[in-house]
């Protein structure tokens, strides 16, 4: 796939993974991004601005995943700002962290706060980009996470959600094909502010510490690590339907 003068949207791709995936897009050649937003303006301004020193033409674009008006009003903006959609990131995720026993604390207002952004958002986003990816020949990156795989992470309808977004990835492969790829990265912990804002830093410099020792490739997943892979499923014309696991290889251990 050649990214030269390509367009793209990023949700969510103002902080963390999406930043870092929106970077790398503009360095391979990527000539528009739409980098979407809910909270953080600030932040993807800050990222509009970066990929403008890159030679990419950028906008911030606030709007909430989990409402499908908005998604449709999010697509509809790049195709009138750039004129074509070549690639899709679904990266906008949430979670709410609640130990594994606390049963009590998976609300429905918890199950529906996460199933909207990490689920129905990258939904909404695929089916109103469709038409326009199919006419690119573009493809989709969902960024789903290992404890879709497996019972860990930050809880457990956020696990349920990205093992629901893997499988969505499969579906949307066979349903889109065979003009637009669909394929998914699954990262473990990321050294991220994910985890520095509700944890603080102190606190999750030791928990990015103690995830190392237990890696073997004795270092911490990094937002860039996650957009390597993302780049390379961009790139990969033959493949489609397929998760990515980037944990450094501690899954591979029991």
């Amino acid at each position: 796939m050649q990214l030269k003068g390509a367009t793209a949207i990023v949700t969510g791709g103002g902080t963390g993974i999406g930043r870092a995936v929106c970077l790398d897009l503009a360095r391979a050649g990527v000539q528009g991004i739409v980098v979407n937003y809910s909270r953080s303006g600030a932040e993807a301004e800050s990222t509009v601005s970066e990929l403008a020193a890159l030679g990419a033409t950028a906008v911030a674009v606030k709007a909430d995943v989990s409402r499908e008006a908005e998604v449709r009003d999010l697509v509809a903006l790049g195709m009138e700002r750039f004129g074509r959609l070549d690639v899709l990131i679904n990266n906008a995720g949430t979670t709410r962290f609640i130990p594994i026993g606390d049963l009590d604390a998976v609300t429905d207002e918890v199950w529906q706060a996460i199933l909207g952004v990490n689920l129905l958002g990258p939904w909404y986003a695929a089916r109103a980009a469709a038409p326009h990816l199919k006419a690119a020949h573009g493809c989709i990156v969902n960024v789903a996470s290992i404890a879709g795989l497996r019972a860990s992470g930050s809880s457990l309808p956020y696990g349920v959600s990205k093992a629901a977004l893997t499988h969505l990835t499969s579906w949307l492969a066979m349903a889109l094909a065979p003009e637009v790829r669909v394929n998914a990265v699954n990262p473990g912990r990321v050294s991220s502010r994910w985890f520095r804002q509700p944890f603080g830093e102190e606190a999750a410099a030791a928990q990015d510490a103690a995830s190392a020792e237990r890696t073997p490739l004795r270092r911490v997943v990094t937002p860039e690590d996650v957009s390597q892979a993302v780049m390379g499923f961009i790139a990969s014309d033959a493949v489609t339907g397929q998760h990515l696991v980037v944990d450094g290889g501690v899954s591979i251990a029991y």
